[in-house]
């Protein structure tokens, strides 16, 4: 906690000034957390202060709160490509990233707890953005662009958090997730010098290659990258205790009548809920059970004891090959491949079809997808066009995207 204070004091956060006549000040809370490494070890111990930005007022305290962060198919796509071109992958951390975004409103909050004396009925006025603020994350995206344009860099119209360097046969790339950094391109030397440049700025922490990210270990060989999320996986099974459970051999029967289930509702429908966030998660490396886990997430409001088994079920294949994940290969094209179906009235309850697809950028899975279509389809013949108007969609993007990202694409792409 007063390492965090001190960070604070001489980051310049706050000035301590008399609350002036009809205004306010917010409360704050500290947050205690452990970080671990990817083996499982304990990293450090954090102490965090956080604002109570749920008591702030629209309009007084604060305007505008939306701030972009990176789409998953965006950082699948860029180490497909960094794969194929031989980038490095360069991993940055900054520290205590939302306290370097500048602060426009007149915000106050009281003395953090365990800091104030007897006394003093001071209040903390805010210069810099805090954690739990509503405007926090956006002051500090705005900050950071700007500091990544004065750099050279262009933001991508695809992908806002996405940053490209192009200049004569320099060509560098930076993609943002919040307070976590991508570094990837062909020259060292510009590399070296943005991870400089942002160090002075803002206080980067440069954990070297690329190994572990969002919860995604990252491993790489001359063969290509493989991404997998073992650890998190294996924590799911912990905690839902069917590590010494027997494996399946698929995570969902065929024909099931799930939707017409008539046994009554769980009385604890919290840990369903939690476990199929979980698994949602895990499908960004697991898309061998996104249907499933899709298919469950339409009875998170009233799930029923076959929803439960059903769940279960899935487990028990992950628990066949918990680390298994995708696999990006160094030899391979730099050319995309759709591939989408769709099946006819699939729902037992509103009889809508279920749109799936699966683009591939040369021999690596980037982008994929299986959702419920919005409307019914009067024939086979529509649920499979709208299934291919969906995939395009995603195709134009993914155009664009890999123009910014130096592997633009000549001629119109295949859809299978």
């Amino acid at each position: 906690m007063k390492l965090e204070m001190k960070v604070l004091e001489d980051n310049g956060t706050w000035e301590l000034v008399y609350l002036p006549p009809g205004k306010r000040a917010i409360d704050s809370k500290w947050v205690y957390k452990i970080t671990f490494k990817p083996t499982g070890e304990v990293e450090r111990y954090k102490a965090r202060l956080v604002a109570r930005g749920f008591t702030q007022i629209p309009g007084v305290d604060y305007h505008e709160t939306f701030a972009p962060v990176a789409k998953l198919v965006t950082v699948r796509c860029l180490i497909a490509v960094a794969a194929v071109r031989g980038w490095p992958l360069h991993q940055l951390d900054v520290n205590n990233a939302f306290l370097h975004g500048d602060l426009e409103e007149e915000v106050y909050m009281k003395v953090p707890e365990g800091f104030s004396r007897t006394g003093d009925h001071r209040v903390c006025r805010l210069k810099k953005s805090l954690y739990g603020l509503r405007q926090a994350s956006r002051n500090w995206h705005a900050r950071f662009t700007a500091s990544l344009l004065d750099l050279g860099f262009r933001q991508s119209r695809a992908d806002y958090s996405l940053f490209v360097s192009h200049h004569g046969d320099s060509f560098v790339v930076a993609l943002i997730y919040v307070d976590d950094v991508i570094l990837t391109g062909n020259d060292d030397a510009f590399i070296t010098t943005v991870k400089r440049r942002l160090d002075s700025d803002f206080s980067i922490k440069d954990l070297g290659p690329l190994k572990f990210f969002l919860g995604v270990e990252v491993a790489r060989s001359p063969s290509g990258i493989v991404l997998n999320q073992r650890k998190y996986a294996m924590d799911i099974l912990e905690d839902s205790g069917l590590t010494g459970g027997r494996p399946s051999a698929f995570p969902m029967e065929q024909h099931n009548q799930l939707a017409l289930a008539e046994t009554p509702p769980i009385t604890d429908p919290g840990q369903y809920r939690r476990l199929i966030g979980r698994l949602l998660y895990l499908t960004i490396t697991r898309p061998d059970i996104q249907y499933a886990v899709n298919f469950l997430c339409q009875f998170i409001d009233s799930p029923k004891r076959e929803h439960v088994e059903a769940a279960a079920r899935i487990l028990r294949y992950l628990k066949r090959a918990p680390g298994q994940g995708l696999f990006f290969p160094s030899a391979s094209s730099l050319t995309l491949q759709a591939y989408c179906d769709a099946d006819w009235g699939g729902c037992a309850l509103t009889r809508r079809s279920t749109t799936g697809y699966l683009i591939r950028l040369g021999d690596a899975p980037i982008s994929r997808r299986t959702k419920k279509q919005n409307i019914v389809a009067r024939s086979s013949a529509e649920a499979e066009y709208r299934a291919m108007a969906t995939t395009v969609s995603e195709l134009l993007w993914l155009r664009a995207l890999l123009q910014d990202l130096g592997a633009p694409q000549h001629g119109p792409t295949t859809l299978f």
